[in-house]
């Protein structure tokens, strides 16, 4: 984490102006009016500050987080983790660590993601994967040689592997920059901690 306390307070459910309701709406007509382990979670309440921003970003990442991603979820998650892990972003890290428990990734693998595309134990497409969200990350480009390695995934799917790295460096930004905690009793990783 970034930030020990959020430079925006997310707003306070019981006060939501109408356009902030319709912009949660998603969340608020869900399970009892409750997400995320029983609450809607903390970006999501500190986005509504800025409803129609929010309601763009939701389509956008529900695509980005859908079926009509290319990537497999297990593809999708390994790159998610290693974005938020070089975006140094708690909050990110800690929830898609438990979406990726999730898509089939292992403990060892999500450990494993935080020393890169050169530990060992990678498959050939997961090394070019994550090298892929490294050079995206650092030099936002995609070089010729983790193209090619890319090859497998086709032209949608490294298509789609650019979108879910820039999708979720922007994530990071949003949650780092803002100071959006964890919910409360989540753990964030020690090497993620302020």
């Amino acid at each position: 984490m970034r930030l020990n306390a959020p430079r925006i307070e997310p707003v306070d459910l019981g006060r939501l102006d109408a356009d902030q309701r319709t912009a949660l709406e998603p969340f608020l007509a869900t399970n009892g009016g409750k997400v995320g382990g029983g609450r809607v979670l903390n970006i999501f309440r500190t986005l509504a500050h800025a409803p129609k921003a929010l309601t763009a970003f939701l389509g956008w990442g529900g695509y980005i987080l859908s079926r009509r991603n290319a990537l497999s979820e297990r593809d999708r998650e390994l790159v998610i983790l290693r974005t938020g892990y070089n975006c140094r972003s708690g909050y990110e890290w800690t929830q898609h660590k438990r979406i990726g428990l999730d898509c089939d990734l292992s403990e060892a693998e999500i450990e494993r993601i935080k020393t890169g595309p050169d530990a060992e134990g990678w498959s050939d497409l997961d090394r070019a994967m994550l090298r892929a969200a490294d050079e995206l990350t650092g030099q936002h480009f995609v070089t010729d040689a983790t193209w090619a390695a890319l090859a497998p995934l086709g032209d949608k799917g490294r298509m789609d592997l650019v979108f879910t790295v820039g999708q979720y460096t922007q994530v990071s930004m949003i949650l780092n920059s803002f100071g959006i905690q964890v919910e409360e009793g989540w753990e964030v990783d020690p090497d993620l901690k302020a």
